[in-house]
């Protein structure tokens, strides 16, 4: 599978798991836009050093004008835009009843408004050239959501919601671009970087299963290549879809779905709810722990 000749911009790629992705687009051949309010330019450097393409972006991508300047960089130095990787985010980790408005806003900011201002932007992008005869082959979104997001994890509120809603937004956004050929997916990935550093059971995991197998299942380089082929046209078909990743394990996460059912021809009542509620939610499965399975 290549990726060569593609141009794709990665957002949060001056660190951790972006700073893979743009390497290892970069590996396989793809033009890269480093996108980091922090220090892209070093990433990029890297970049050059194996012999590949890529430019600088310090666009703040929670920010319209921002995103739309970030897509615009890209079409200027390499005369087109072939996929988007969502990657930036922050932490502002605290428990519900400690956190305030401006830690919950921020979070969201970021990972959600981010994502939709840069997807919003390309997708733009792909319909003008769609439009004007010139459509771009196999164009391809790959969001990021979080198994925080998906099964739920405390002390993350805002984090998690934000993440689940990306989740949401990638099944959305993949049933409204398809007429485009545009591709939409996500990852919800675990791996160990700045923002895991802290999570102390989680570190642990991963010190020993490395000392057990030899394999460094925390390496946020293990989380790229699944990004590059989500990026790339041999993704043909796979729209709509988050994965979840962790070290050598690849899953796909299912969506919401009706479990156990009662119904009747008539509207419940609450005395009605009260004797048939408790049995029904005993038989549905319950919550999954943060890795995914039941609790």
């Amino acid at each position: 599978m290549s990726s060569t000749d593609r141009v794709v911009v990665v957002t949060g790629a001056g660190a951790g798991i972006g700073r893979e992705h743009a390497l290892e687009l970069a590996r396989h051949g793809a033009r890269v836009v480093v996108n980091d309010v922090a220090d892209p330019e070093a990433v990029v450097a890297e970049i050059r050093d194996l012999g590949g393409e890529a430019i600088a972006n310090r666009s703040d991508i929670s920010e319209w004008a921002g995103a739309g300047q970030l897509v615009a960089d890209a079409v200027e130095a390499f005369g087109t835009l072939d996929a988007v990787v969502n990657n930036a985010g922050i932490l502002r980790d605290k428990m519900l009843v400690n956190m305030d408005v401006e830690q919950w806003d921020a979070v969201l900011k970021v990972h959600l408004r981010g994502t939709f201002c840069v997807t919003r932007h390309a997708a733009g992008y792909w319909r003008e050239r769609s439009k004007a005869g010139e459509p771009v082959e196999a164009p391809r979104v790959v969001n990021t959501s979080s198994p925080s997001g998906l099964f739920g994890n405390v002390g993350q509120i805002n984090y998690g919601a934000a993440k689940a809603a990306i989740a949401s937004f990638t099944v959305i956004a993949a049933d409204e671009l398809a007429r485009l050929g545009v591709g939409v997916n996500a990852i919800a990935p675990t791996a160990l970087t700045e923002m895991t550093s802290g999570l102390d059971s989680y570190v642990q995991a991963v010190a020993a299963e490395k000392e057990r197998t030899g394999f460094d299942v925390g390496d946020p380089a293990n989380i790229a290549p699944l990004v590059v082929y989500l990026a790339s046209p041999a993704s043909a078909g796979i729209t709509g879809r988050v994965f979840t990743i962790k070290g050598g394990e690849l899953a796909v996460a299912e969506t919401w779905v009706k479990g156990p059912r009662i119904e009747q021809s008539r509207r419940w009542e609450v005395a009605d709810l009260a004797e048939r509620l408790p049995g029904l939610v005993a038989q549905a499965r319950t919550n999954s722990q943060i890795n995914g399975s039941p609790r």
